[in-house]
């Protein structure tokens, strides 16, 4: 680990001045930015501390919720509305890491993570997002966790986020603060594919800063559920997930929402699936149709060709466990 400089932000304006310098990092949970730094993935001259911002409340209010970006992913996953109202959310979170890391690990946080590559995450290798024009490693390596789905020939690095898949399902919006003033962007827009700039993750500009995230109202026509399909239950990250969020009418869907993880480069909603599963009768024939659907235009790569199967297995899942919630 490279020496830095440490200094904690006092208001937002105050993070989005220092963090607009170069070289700099925000530190929220850390549990991600520490490792890189770690390993010299990630080599920050200066980390500004957020922890002190204001923006750690979960506003429930009549058109939805307001998760501030600072709220602990423990606290997130165990509050009453989000078990009630939004049950896939509250199971993303809880498949994911180990306690001690919820209780760190925060809103804003998660959706910045990093990927898991092995080669990202080992400076020996030729990595595009560290270094672009050095190459992809995993490529013609050993890419068994790599994605199936929103890659390109400069990377197939996986979004390794179970909140943000589950968070895609369930309509959420980005509240983002810059100089220019507040946007908000739907978390489809949020995350980048790769395409010929795979070291820009997200929309995310230096001096911005990340104030909360909203989910709309889920009354109780809407059902979802979270599946995650991983090597052991104990501190893994997803081979495969699905997030699925269903509004019906009876035993028919009326509105479809399927999000997929460890498949894709980032979070991935699937349109497909989507439409497959609209209009149809909630049973096993119309999820594998759906399943289906959302994969006709996978890319395995030499290694990792059983993800295909396994995703489909993943959206079937899901989408019973949503119908009975």
């Amino acid at each position: 680990m490279i020496p830095f400089q440490y200094s904690k932000a006092t208001t937002a304006n105050d993070a989005m001045q220092q963090g607009a310098a170069p070289h700099t990092s925000l530190l929220a949970g850390g549990t991600t930015l520490i490792d890189l730094m770690k390993l010299d993935v990630m080599t920050p001259t200066r980390l500004v501390d957020i922890n002190s911002l204001p923006l750690s409340k979960i506003e429930i209010r009549p058109d939805g919720v307001r998760i501030g970006a600072m709220v602990r992913n423990s606290d997130l996953a165990h509050n009453e509305t989000i078990k009630k109202n939004y049950a896939a959310l509250s199971q993303a979170l809880l498949s994911g890491a180990s306690p001690q890391l919820r209780n760190m690990a925060t809103t804003g946080g998660n959706l910045m993570q990093r990927t898991r590559c092995y080669y990202f995450r080992d400076t020996n290798y030729a990595c595009n997002k560290r270094n672009l024009g050095s190459g992809c490693a995993a490529m013609e390596g050993f890419n068994r966790i790599h994605a199936v789905l929103g890659g390109s020939d400069k990377c197939i690095a996986v979004h390794p986020s179970d909140m943000a898949v589950a968070m895609l399902a369930l309509d959420a919006t980005v509240q983002i603060q810059g100089s220019g003033g507040t946007r908000n962007v739907p978390l489809n827009d949020f995350h980048l594919l790769p395409g010929e700039t795979p070291q820009l993750e997200t929309v995310v500009k230096p001096g911005e800063l990340i104030l909360s995230v909203t989910l709309p109202q889920m009354g109780p026509p809407k059902k979802s559920a979270y599946v995650k399909l991983r090597d052991r239950a104990s501190f893994e990250f997803a081979l495969a997930s699905c997030a699925a969020a269903l509004g019906m009418d009876g035993n028919t869907i009326k509105v479809a929402r399927v999000a997929l993880g460890g498949v894709a480069t980032k979070p991935w909603l699937s349109s497909e699936a989507e439409a497959s599963l609209t209009g149809k009768p909630a049973n096993d024939a119309t999820f594998k149709a759906a399943a289906e659907a959302a994969l006709q235009q996978a890319k395995p790569s030499k290694h990792n060709a059983y993800k295909i199967t396994l995703a489909k297995m993943a959206i079937v899942r899901a989408l019973r466990e949503a119908v009975k919630a």
